[in-house]
């Protein structure tokens, strides 16, 4: 094995040799990484910036000392003097590697964007948000009265809108006096209503009417992505939608191993808050700009996230989320301000944090059961919050259980050989043909097929560059149902399978998807430790699931509801083909979108909702699936594809899958997943 530094770069996870001084541009271009330079490496463009992460990292077993990068040098200097670097940056055609490292690319630096699906859904919300304009006209001072301003425009906003005991910040009264003269007495008053833990509260004084409105945002602070809306609180309507990649990643994809990062590192959590916060930040700068407001006017800001985003948001070390019995330092909702979380809004900003439903079941989950209402469904419905922590709710008007389940972030094309987040020039559609057994693909960016006319035109500008999630959930499965791969998992040989796009790579096979290499683009390819990946993912998912049928008494539900953006792209039949669901009718498996986004949507624009999701989250019934012994058989199962005991009859009335198995008995990756003795439940 090479003594080289090992570089790992975030968030594409690939990982490479090279020998000292190699500069990370260099490492980049040799690995296939996303990351910009338009100046030849020269320092001008500052297109490569890239942050490395120092410290213990056991999830990529690799410990990052402070000086595995070569020192801050000339070209940096003068680089961060005349523009500006962000703290902990560099410039990856300067920094060289000198021990091993680990390298996160922001998503500024990426030639091809990430595209965040994350939009927001078109729902019905009754408007009753908890932030309103008002009107007023206000007496004004007289020798014989000898009350203040504030006074007297607190009786104005009490007499004319019945709005009682009212407070106010202190940088209101700051400019309160010269807004009253310059309106003639007559102001517009932005008021927080509070609720049962805050008084209502001035937030904003403009002099005489504002024609103009005031803004939320609805936040949904995923562990790979931010998602957010930003709302307008006088109509409702969604005035723009954009996310950012999570910056945490380069910390660990998924969310035990920045617990891990926390553990192991003593200021890990600070830093891994003070990432999110930049992030976040960074993102509501995105929507101001792309709505052309003044972010000064984001008054009201709602927060959907799982249990470890949301300590390391709140500054929380997650320390006991590690470990059982995954304690929660609280469950409650959490009112405060925006500045208490150095965001980047209005002065006074509220901030409303959806309840926790347990230790692994978060507020996301809390904002799917707003947006889905399980617990007013007449039929059993299952709720799927695809993602690199699944949630996953099961109920109807009788009870609603819960619980969590880690997927990894496999789904999201992560850990897999030829994978990368949803982006232009990713393959996000496949089809095999069954006689060739040759596949066929649609990229992000284009409608056409990859061999219908036009195709190398319409793709012109960002190439094949990669497999994304739903890409590689639809290339697995057409292996499986074209006899490419069998239900243990193995990829059969270029003789068994009668396809010439496998090949022998090392002990297993591989299967080509697409090579560029003639036109310097990227060889992509699907490996067995892929399928594993894909395996061990989509096993997770459907033992929780399978895990709260258990516990509701069933073997079916009525209907299953793919939610998150990513589930929004998952096709119910290559979902179903790998046994990612549970058996079901087609046209009874339905996609919500990001539910999570619209239940934080939902609870900004009417504050009663609040409310009712505290309420709600009371009433659900959370199972823990890392102490029920089930859990392991539905695992061990559920690694087959669809399943080694489940039947799933509705999917083979419509789907027949091969029976042939390739060498069960051989050392791959591969081999014999999920392969064990078949046999039904008695």
């Amino acid at each position: 094995m090479s003594d080289d530094p090992l570089v790992i770069f975030t968030p594409s996870g690939k990982r490479g040799r090279f020998p000292v001084g190699t500069p990370v541009l260099t490492a980049a271009r040799q690995l296939g990484v996303d990351l910009d330079s338009v100046c030849g490496g020269r320092g001008i463009c500052s297109k490569c910036q890239i942050t490395p992460g120092y410290g213990e990292f056991s999830k990529h077993g690799v410990t990052v000392a402070e000086d595995a990068l070569s020192e801050w040098n000339k070209v940096e200097a003068r680089y961060d003097e005349k523009r500006g670097l962000k703290k902990g940056r560099r410039l990856g055609c300067q920094a060289t590697v000198l021990k091993d490292v680990i390298i996160d690319v922001p998503a500024e630096s990426q030639v091809h964007k990430q595209v965040v699906r994350k939009r927001a859904e078109v729902r019905d919300i009754t408007l009753n948000p908890s932030t309103k304009l008002y009107f007023v006209e206000v007496q004004e001072p007289d020798m014989h009265d000898p009350s203040g301003d504030l006074e007297r425009l607190q009786k104005a906003l009490l007499e004319q809108w019945q709005l009682d005991d009212i407070t106010t910040d202190l940088h209101i009264l700051h400019v309160m006096q010269p807004i009253l003269r310059k309106g003639n007495w007559k102001v517009t008053v932005a008021v927080h209503l509070g609720d049962h833990e805050n008084k209502p509260r001035i937030m904003h004084i403009w002099p005489g009417f504002y024609d103009g409105t005031i803004y939320g945002v609805a936040v949904d602070l995923g562990s790979t992505t931010i998602a957010a809306h930003l709302c307008d609180l006088q109509t409702g309507e969604v005035v723009a939608s954009s996310g950012v990649m999570n910056p945490q990643i380069r910390f660990g994809e998924d969310l035990m191993s920045r617990v891990s990062y926390s553990m192991m590192n003593p200021s890990g959590a600070e830093e891994m808050t003070l990432a999110v916060r930049e992030g976040m930040c960074s993102l509501f700068v995105q929507l101001a700009s792309e709505a052309q407001i003044d972010k000064q006017l984001i008054v009201d800001a709602v927060f959907v996230c799982n249990p470890v985003m949301h300590h390391l948001f709140l500054g929380i070390d997650p320390f006991e989320l590690g470990q059982a019995p995954f304690a929660l330092a609280t469950s409650n909702a959490m009112r405060m301000r925006g500045r208490d979380l150095d965001l980047n809004i209005h002065e006074s900003a509220r901030v409303y944090i959806l309840p926790c439903i347990a230790g692994h079941v978060g507020a996301d989950a809390a904002a799917v059961a707003l947006s889905e209402s399980p617990q007013t469904s007449e039929d059993l419905v299952l709720v799927v919050d695809v993602g690199t922590n699944a949630e996953i709710l099961l109920g109807n008007n009788e009870k609603v259980l819960a619980c969590s389940s880690p997927t990894g972030p496999a789904f999201e094309g992560a850990q897999i050989s030829s994978g990368q987040r949803a982006a232009p020039g990713a393959i996000e559609r496949v089809e095999i043909d069954p006689v060739s057994k040759l596949p066929r693909f649609k990229v992000i960016g284009s409608d056409l097929w990859s061999d219908e006319e036009g195709f190398d035109a319409a793709i012109a500008q960002t190439g094949v560059t990669g497999i994304c999630g739903s890409g590689i959930i639809e290339m697995v499965a057409e292996m499986r149902m074209h006899g490419i791969v069998d239900a243990p998992g193995l990829i059969g040989t270029s003789e068994q399978t009668g396809s010439a796009a496998v090949f022998a790579d090392g002990r297993t096979n591989s299967y080509l998807v697409y090579d560029g290499t003639a036109n310097d683009g990227p060889k992509i390819t699907v490996t067995n430790r892929d399928i594993r990946e894909i395996q061990m993912a989509k096993a997770a998912l459907y033992s929780g699931a399978r895990l709260l049928m258990d516990k509701f008494g069933v073997d079916k539900v009525d209907r299953v509801v793919l939610a998150g953006a990513f589930g929004a792209h998952i096709s119910t039949k290559h979902a179903m083909v790998l046994g990612m669901i549970p058996d079901a009718p087609f046209d009874k498996v339905t996609s919500a979108g990001n539910a999570a986004g619209t239940g934080a949507r939902i609870a900004l624009l009417n504050r009663d909702a609040r409310t009712e999701i505290e309420e709600i989250v009371r009433n659900i019934h959370k199972i823990e699936t890392a102490i029920e012994p089930r859990f392991q058989e539905h695992f061990v199962n559920a690694s087959a594809m669809p399943n080694a005991v489940e039947p799933f009859p509705i999917l083979n009335s419509i789907v027949t899958l091969p029976t042939q198995t390739f060498n069960t008995g051989g050392g791959g990756d591969g081999a014999g997943a999920g392969g064990g003795r078949r046999r039904r439940r008695g």
